[in-house]
């Protein structure tokens, strides 16, 4: 029988469905839209007038959602308290032309997307997900959750210095998965499977936004069910936290001083630079309109983002027990020791000593312990969409996360109970 955890799991039991809701990011984004309507949430179309009522409202664009509460009676210069993340995670990506194969296997032709562990892809068991676009402009998402692709790996006989030299993959040649046999490789034959599948007629899908996830389920590991092992918890944790975070302060009845906001952006893994990335105008126009839409002006619009915090809420690298050397030697953080502070003084995050506070002051309020996070001096440091956020909107940000291990993984490894810790650190800093 396993040991008791300090904290109830049911939050993070809440997690692994999330995840398991959620193998794309448009299928996160409305994973998250869906639990935000239970709330009392309702969507806004971007094409629409707005209107200044308070309440919750949330905006959908692809693979991003940005979502906030306005309680009854806020001024218009009332300054938002924002949790950021992002949706997509390293993977493989369908091709425009996605059938091929060679020596009779039948295979999809796939691209990387951002900086996945190339590794971890191989022999897994593979299902296929995302958005289908359909000849009158609407949009179906798909999920494939069987065992449908497999990236086999050369067997051992074949590449006998592959345990002494290292493994070594050519993007191109060596990632493409097999899907079947069969010596005629057909144009349109994975999509006319997916539309077999989705319930569509012959030629309605026109185009698709598809990639390939791991069927896997996230699953509690060790002797103590101490850990939680799943895909794509970078960076959906952090948006399922964010999701639990306004969802409690909406429908808490606290007084709050700030509007809470959910802003949760797509294609972090490459640079954020698209209509639905945190380099887009996407969040900055959100807290605009809804200023707009309450009676502001442009003194009003400024007066709230001068007071505006956002918590840019990724995952971050927990010490590795066999590659200790690899992290800075005073700044160790553990998996279930709390969420931790991102700091990089060349800016790769943007935290710093008054957003430290901030941070701080809420961990306080929820009693939720927290550590510090640097890089290993030799090491190039990663990035976030904080850095992004608040250069583009002169906003104060604050890099925070969980520390996790096997980060870019098909499949990563967390704390079980990191994921609790943080949400509640997040509702204080929404409660402000």
């Amino acid at each position: 029988m396993s040991a008791p955890s300090r904290f109830d799991r049911g939050h993070t039991d809440d997690l692994m469905s999330f995840l398991t809701a959620s193998p794309s990011p448009y299928h996160a984004v409305a994973t998250a839209a869906e639990r935000l309507e239970k709330a009392g949430f309702r969507q806004v179309a971007e094409t629409d007038a707005w209107d200044g009522t308070s309440g919750g409202k949330y905006v959908l664009r692809g693979g991003a959602i940005v979502a906030w509460y306005v309680p009854e009676g806020t001024a218009p210069h009332t300054p938002f308290r924002i949790i950021g993340a992002h949706t997509d995670s390293p993977n493989l990506r369908v091709k425009p032309l996605p059938d091929t194969g060679a020596h009779g296997w039948r295979q999809v032709a796939v691209e990387i997307y951002g900086g996945p562990l190339l590794n971890s892809w191989l022999d897994r068991d593979l299902g296929l997900s995302g958005r289908l676009t359909l000849r009158d402009g609407s949009t179906r998402l798909v999920d494939i959750g069987r065992p449908l692709l497999r990236v086999p790996q050369l067997a051992i006989h074949l590449d006998r210095a592959v345990n002494t030299d290292g493994l070594k993959l050519d993007k191109q040649r060596h990632i493409q998965p097999i899907w079947g046999l069969g010596g005629d490789v057909r144009d349109g034959d994975l999509i006319a499977f997916l539309e077999e599948e989705s319930g569509l007629s012959a030629g309605e899908v026109t185009g698709w936004d598809l990639m390939v996830h791991s069927i896997e389920p996230p699953a509690y590991l060790g002797r103590d069910e101490e850990l939680l092992a799943g895909p794509r918890m970078d960076n959906l944790l952090s948006v399922h936290a964010g999701t639990a975070a306004l969802a409690a302060v909406a429908t808490s009845g606290t007084a709050l001083p700030y509007i809470p906001v959910l802003a949760a952006f797509d294609h972090e893994e490459n640079g954020s630079q698209s209509d639905t990335g945190a380099d887009g105008p996407l969040l900055g126009t959100v807290l605009e309109r809804s200023v707009f839409a309450r009676g502001g002006s442009y003194e009003d619009r400024a007066r709230a983002f001068a007071g505006t915090v956002c918590l840019s809420s990724d995952t971050g690298h927990a010490v590795h027990p066999n590659y200790a050397e690899r992290h800075d030697p005073t700044h160790h953080p553990r998996v279930n020791g709390g969420p931790i502070l991102k700091v990089n003084v060349n800016n790769r995050y943007a935290t710093d000593g008054s957003g430290r506070a901030v941070f701080a002051a809420a961990c306080e309020k929820a009693g939720v312990p927290f550590q510090s996070f640097v890089s290993n001096n030799s090491m190039p440091c990663g990035t976030t969409i904080g850095p992004i956020t608040a250069a583009r909107h002169g906003i104060r940000t604050v890099d925070i996360g969980v520390a996790i291990l096997s980060m870019h993984s098909a499949r990563e490894l967390s704390g079980a109970d990191d994921p609790y810790l943080l949400a509640n650190a997040l509702v204080a800093f929404l409660e402000g």
